[in-house]
This record gives structure tokens, C-alpha cells and sequence, in this order.
């Protein structure tokens, strides 16, 4: 079931074909493994240069895997940061972290073994390395792909990290007796040898198919929410395997997650995110981290699947969240999941929580609205056709003669009421920017436009044109600002005296001739003079 906010704002005038993006050439992968707290997550920080696996002197802190793209040396590839990996796990939590790490392993090209050179070669290496040589996805009983399968062994580099010294360089020798034939001590605190194991990566790379590699335009989308209302439960429906660890345990998730989907032929990258708690919910340290990512997740998406409990109903900080959304200008669609465990449902089930929709998100109206389980699977994959038409009304522009064809009407229907003194006279409007759709309006002064009013062009605008489920910004500027209309001084006060003060009104402004529609006149002369084209 799929619908609006508030219904009956969909529809309006087609504004042409709906944009695709190109789907991106596929890039190596590259996959670093290893046990607890060995440095992998400061390395992956290191070579993708931005903070984004979170970074703690806490084992266990990576659980999911974390994405990020590395160009080096003309050579573009997918770094995979992996959970810490015991072979022997003791929780339910940690079994999910291994498979995690498992899965990583068989999607790389290139794999990095990451080890410790102050605790130097321990028994859990060793046993890693072997299980890594014997092919440790096909041994733990993970479906290994036939791709998979044909590659072979894949390249191993051991990485010998912290080697923050020369005296710890010195010994990474013992390193080389894990049977590989690559060890390269680093140390990624200080970015000591990481170049070296940049350029030993690339070496090992498949070579290049020819031609330059095609920027990624593919659609992002971020699931976000607040805990426990199935983000990452939605995301392995939709890709149709494990790929993120659920657990019923509320922050299960911690890193921002990138994963790829095909859908219609087309590919769509979706970050799973941790949950949002109310600020003073949030526990210091890890989950503090895993907040702010969740935010600047956002920001790298598109579209926003904003996840909200169809049992529990909206929240405080649900409402939080969108406001997030829309303060980004990032589209959006409200996921109402768990519509399956809803009791007593019937045919006005779906209308009144709409209404309770449009109440608590009453900013958000533009917003579709899609009721699922993702237990269930049961209307899962229509998100993606939502959000491929929110990233369509995205990016879709208005030719200016009807944009000011609109405001012509929007005038006559209801002229602009005098404000602060001063009468709004609008002279064009056009669209200066897409994602998010932007308008300028360009009026007299912008100061004499009430609030209210600009409320009122933004609700006309969406009731001609389908910018369904994104926000739409509006913005005023002075016609002229060299010449913008300043008040008159008083003529006692005109050389700037201590007793200058404005001149008293006498009686009530009334506007006379095209100031009573608020310059309508004026946009109309514009809108007539353009040559008609020939029939």
C-alpha cells in the first residue's frame, strides 16, 4: 500500500521523462581481515582518508561491514573494513560478525591480513591464515558464488600494523612465517608504509578493462530510523541474503553500511544506518560516533527511507529525524514497517494513521507513504520504485516562461497583502538549481513577503507540479538590489540630526493599479512579449 502524506497532492502537470542515472563500472575489492583490535578500522581510515569507521580501543567495536573507495596510483578500488574475526565466537552477536567477515572475504580481490606488531604472531593468526588458505568461506558453510570459485586463490598481504617504530619494523619478520608472500609493516596512527602498501595492492589488481572509470551517479539511499524499527532487517530483504547483523537488541548496527542492489535493471546503493536515539539517550563513546555517522550518512544519500514503528506509532524523535532530512534537502520516504503486527486492522487503518502522518509530520507532507513488513517481505521492494520517483521529481526542472506562467495565477488567485508597511511586486521567478528543486522569486523586497505567502506559492507549486517527496526550497531576492526602494527621510530630520525620526502615516496605505495584485502587471507584459512559436 502506497500513498501520501497527505492525500490528494500527488498528480499536477507532467514535467517530461524521468532521469536514470548510468550505473557505475564495477571496481575491484579490496577486503581487510583479522582478529579483534589489531588497527583495522584506523587503517581503513587511513587509506580511504576519511573517518568513518569508528575507532576504539574496545574489541568487537566493527560489527558490520564498512565500504569506502580508494584511488591510487591512477586505480580506483572498494575498501571493505570487516568486524574482528574469531573463529570461535561465544556470542549470537559475534557468530553474525563472523559471517560478516566471511562474506568480505569471498566478494575481495585483494585480501589484507591485518596483525599486531606489538603482540606479534599469535596463535589466532595463525589459525586465520590457515583457514584463509583453505578458503574459509566454503569451509564455514557460507555460499560461496561461482565467480567466487573461479577466481582461485586470491592475493594475501599481511599487514603488520602499529609498527610505529623502527624497532617494530625491525622484528615484523616473524610475520613472514603465516606463509604468505607479502608482509608489510605500517603503521596507520601515522601513515608510515601505507603508501608502499597502497602501491603493493594496486600491483595486484586485475589489470584495467581500458578507458576511464565512469563516476559513480548510481541512486543512493539511506535507511534511517530509530533503533530497532528494521533497518537492517529491510536491507536483507531487499538484498536477499544476510548482509547486515540483526539482532533484537536495540544499536545491533553501529557503522554506516554500503551495499548494492539491482533492481529494474538498475543499481542502487543502500547505507544501512544506526539507530537514532534522543540526544540524551545516547551512551557515550561508541554509539556517540554512531550517531553522527548516521547524520552525515544522510548527507552521502539521495533519498531517505525514514523507518518508523507501525505498533509504536511517530515519536519526538522520528519528527527529529525528518527534520533532518528535510533541513539537507534530501528526498524522502516514510517507511511505515511491522504493518503485519498492527491488531484489529481494518479498511480505515491506513487512513488514520495518514492523518496521524500528516498531524505529527505536517512539514513532510509532500512525503509518500509506504506501509510494509519487512518480516514479511510484504511490499519491501516498492521503497526502491518510491525512491526512484522521488530521485526523478529530484532532479526535474520547470522552463521559465511556465514557471512564470504559474506565478501570473498564483497572483490573480490571491494577491499579496501589504506587510511592514510595504507591497510585495513580484517581476519573475525562475528555477535556479535541482536536488533539491530551487526557485528564486525576484520581488520588489523581499522584506514585504510574509511568511504565510511564501507558503502559499510553495503549496501552489506543488499542486501543479509533481515534486512528490522532496522538499522544495524558495528563495527571494531583491529585483534590483542597486536600486532597491529605500525610505524616504524625514524632512526634519534630513541631514541625520539627533531628533530625525520617520514621518507618521496619515491615513491607510491603499495601493492603486498593478500594486493592488502585488505587480502582476508586470510579470504578465514578460510573459506576453515572448514570441509565440509558429502552429
Amino acid at each position: 500500500m502506497t500513498s501520501a502524506i497527505e492525500p490528494g497532492n500527488q498528480g499536477g502537470e507532467e514535467l517530461g521523462s524521468k532521469a536514470r542515472s548510468p550505473r557505475a563500472a564495477p571496481r575491484p575489492v579490496v577486503a581487510i581481515v583479522g582478529r579483534p583490535n589489531v588497527g583495522k578500522s584506523t587503517l581503513f581510515n587511513r587509506m580511504t582518508g576519511q573517518r568513518r569507521a569508528i575507532v576504539e580501543d574496545l574489541p568487537g567495536t566493527t560489527r558490520d561491514r564498512l565500504y569506502g573507495d580508494v584511488e591510487w596510483a591512477g586505480r580506483t578500488f572498494t575498501l571493505i573494513d570487516t568486524g574482528g574475526l574469531e573463529l570461535r565466537p561465544s556470542d549470537a552477536i559475534m557468530t553474525g560478525v563472523a559471517a560478516q567477515v566471511r562474506v568480505a572475504i569471498e566478494e575481495a580481490d585483494v585480501i589484507l591480513l591485518a596483525t599486531d606488531s606489538i603482540d606479534g604472531v599469535t596463535a589466532a593468526d595463525h589459525e586465520i591464515a590457515h583457514q584463509l588458505r583453505r578458503g574459509i568461506a566454503a569451509d564455514s558453510g557460507a555460499t560461496t558464488s561461482a565467480k567466487a570459485r573461479k577466481r582461485g586463490a586470491r592475493p594475501i598481504i599481511v599487514v603488520a600494523g602499529k609498527a610505529d617504530n623502527e624497532a617494530r619494523r625491525a622484528t615484523s619478520g616473524e610475520f613472514w612465517t603465516l606463509g604468505f608472500d607479502e608482509v608489510i609493516p605500517v603503521s596507520a596512527y601515522h601513515g608510515a608504509n601505507v603508501g608502499d602498501l597502497l602501491d603493493a595492492v594496486v600491483d595486484r589488481l586485475t589489470p584495467a578493462t581500458g578507458g576511464d572509470e565512469e563516476e559513480d551517479t548510481r541512486l543512493r539511499v539511506a535507511l534511517v530510523g530509530r533503533p530497532n524499527v528494521g533497518k537492517s532487517s529491510l536491507l536483507n530483504r531487499l538484498l536477499g541474503e544476510e548482509r547486515a547483523v540483526v539482532s533484537d537488541i536495540p544499536g545491533t548496527t553501529r557503522d554506516a553500511i554500503d551495499s548494492v542492489v539491482t533492481h529494474n535493471g538498475d543499481e542502487i546503493v543502500l547505507i544501512d544506518t544506526a539507530g537514532i536515539r534522543r540526544r540524551g539517550k545516547v551512551e557515550p563513546g561508541i554509539e556517540k560516533y554512531s550517531v553522527l555517522r548516521s547524520f552525515r550518512a544522510i548527507s552521502r544519500a539521495d533519498v531517505a527511507l525514514l523507518l518508523i514503528d507501525a505498533v509504536e506509532g511517530v515519536t519526538a524523535q522520528d519528527v527529529h529525524i525528518a527534520g533532518e532530512i528535510d533541513r539537507q534537502g534530501r528526498g524522502c520516504v516514510v517507511v511505515v514497517n511491522k504493518w503485519d503486527a498492527v491488531p484489529d486492522k481494518d479498511a480505515h487503518t491506513s487512513g488514520r494513521y495518514l492523518n496521524e502522518l500528516a498531524r505529527e509530520l505536517n512539514f513532510m507532507r509532500w512525503a509518500p507513504v509506504v506501509f510494509i513488513s519487512a518480516l514479511t517481505g510484504q511490499r519491501a521492494r516498492r521503497v526502491l520504485d518510491e525512491a526512484i520517483e522521488v530521485q526523478a521529481a529530484r532532479q526535474e526542472r520547470i522552463p521559465t516562461a511556465k514557471l512564470n506562467e504559474f506565478l501570473v495565477r498564483a497572483i490573480e488567485t490571491n494577491p499579496p497583502k501589504g506587510f511592514r508597511g510595504r507591497m510585495a511586486r513580484f517581476s519573475f521567478a525562475t528555477q535556479a538549481d535541482a536536488v533539491p528543486p530551487t526557485f528564486v522569486f525576484f520581488v520588489n523586497d523581499p522584506a514585504a513577503v510574509h511568511f504565510t505567502y511564501q507558503r502559499y506559492l510553495e503549496n501552489s507549486l506543488r499542486e501543479r507540479y509533481p515534486f512528490r517527496g522532496t522538499p522544495v526550497r524558495m528563495r527571494f531576492r531583491p529585483r534590483n538590489p542597486d536600486a532597491e526602494e529605500r525610505p524616504s527621510p524625514n524632512i526634519k530630520g534630513a541631514k541625520g540630526g539627533k531628533g530625525s525620526k520617520p514621518a507618521k502615516p496619515t491615513g491607510p496605505v491603499k495601493p492603486t493599479g498593478p500594486a493592488k495584485l502585488g505587480g502582476i502587471t508586470s510579470v504578465r507584459k514578460k510573459v506576453e512579449a515572448r514570441p509565440k512559436p509558429a502552429r
